[in-house]
C-alpha cells in the first residue's frame, strides 16, 4: 500500500470510530477533545484524526473550535424538528418515487429483507440488530427512488437521526407499529401506487418525529 492509500485508510477507520465513539455516547454531546487526545485515544497521528473530524463537520456531528479542538455538536429539539422536516419531504419523495419506477419482486428484494429483519430483530427483543435493519430500510428506500441529489442530502441529515434514536432507543415503545408502517409502504410500492407510498411513508416520518421529540423535551438528552 503506497503512502496516500494508507493515509486514506487510516482516515476512513478515524472516522469510523469517532463515529462509533460518538454514536455510543463514549464522546458525549457537548463536550470538548483536543486533537492530541482524540489520536491517542484512536492510537493513531494526528494528521488523519485531523482529516476525519473534518469530514464528520462536514456531516455535522462535530465543530471544530480554532486552538481549542474538537466539540462535538449537541441536538436540540428544534434541530431534530427541522432535520425530520426535511428528511420526511425527501423521503417520502423517493417512496412515490420508487412505485412509479415499477419495480419487480427481485428488485424490491433488499426492501423487503430489511423489514423481514426488522420483525425477526423485535422476536429476538434486540433493539439495537432493530435500529440497523430500520437504517437499511430508508437507505434503501432512497435509493429506489432513484434521485441522486435526494440520496445525497438524506445521508447528510441521516447520521443526526441515527444519533438521537440511539441516545432514545430504550426509551420508546417498542417498534411495532413502525414494521407495520414500512410493510405498508412496501406493499405500496409493489402495487405502483405512488400516492398511497408517498402519504404512507409521509405518516409514518411525521409519527416517528413527534415521538422522537417527545422524549428529547421529557429527558432533556441533548440540552448540553
Amino acid at each position: 500500500m503506497d503512502g496516500a492509500a494508507k493515509q486514506k485508510s487510516n482516515t476512513q477507520r478515524a472516522v469510523e470510530e469517532l463515529r462509533r465513539l460518538i454514536f455510543s455516547g463514549e464522546l458525549g454531546a457537548g463536550s470538548d477533545h483536543l486533537e492530541s487526545e482524540l489520536a491517542e485515544r484512536l492510537g493513531m497521528s494526528r494528521t488523519p484524526v485531523r482529516e476525519a473530524t473534518l469530514m464528520l463537520a462536514a456531516q455535522g456531528l462535530v465543530e471544530m473550535r480554532p486552538r481549542k479542538g474538537v466539540r462535538i455538536r449537541a441536538l436540540s429539539p428544534d434541530d431534530m424538528r427541522e432535520i425530520y422536516d426535511v428528511l420526511t419531504e425527501l423521503e417520502s419523495l423517493s417512496a412515490g418515487d420508487a412505485a412509479r419506477q415499477g419495480y419487480r419482486e427481485p428488485e424490491l428484494a433488499a426492501l423487503s429483507r430489511a423489514i423481514d429483519d426488522m420483525d425477526a430483530a423485535l422476536a429476538a427483543a434486540d433493539l439495537e440488530a432493530w435500529a440497523l435493519a430500520d437504517d437499511r430500510f430508508h437507505a434503501e428506500l432512497v435509493r429506489l427512488g432513484g434521485n441522486s441529489r435526494v440520496q445525497v442530502i438524506a445521508t447528510m441529515m441521516v447520521d443526526q437521526v441515527r444519533r438521537a434514536r440511539a441516545m432514545t432507543l430504550r426509551f420508546r415503545p417498542v417498534p411495532v407499529k413502525s414494521n407495520e408502517d414500512h410493510r405498508a409502504v412496501l406493499e405500496a410500492i409493489r402495487a405502483g401506487d405512488a400516492d398511497n407510498a408517498q402519504r404512507s411513508h409521509h405518516a409514518h416520518r411525521t409519527h416517528a418525529k413527534e415521538m422522537l421529540l417527545a422524549i428529547l423535551e421529557k429527558y432533556r438528552f441533548l440540552h448540553l
